[in-house]
């Protein structure tokens, strides 16, 4: 059984988003992309699931790393085994 893909909460026009939106495709890392920039039903399930509103927020098999940066984003890939 294979694991859903990683959800990528973004904000448009967000500098650290599109950081991380970069490292991803860099790594070929798979993921999902939701905007909750203008779409309230994304924005609250991006509340629901991490407790607060700023944007990336990731959420990977269960885990949630939230209003993160590369410099946050790379030892949570690595403590998953993925670079």
């Amino acid at each position: 059984m294979s694991t859903p893909l990683p959800i990528v909460y973004i904000k448009i026009g967000c500098p650290w988003c599109d950081d991380v939106i970069e490292y991803l495709d860099g790594k070929k890392i798979a993921h999902r992309q939701v905007v909750v920039s203008g779409n309230r039903e994304a924005m609250q399930e991006m509340v629901d699931l991490s407790g607060q509103s700023k944007a990336p927020t990731l959420e990977w098999d269960g885990e949630i790393l939230a209003d993160f940066g590369v410099d946050e984003l790379i030892p949570f890939l690595k403590a998953k085994g993925i670079v």
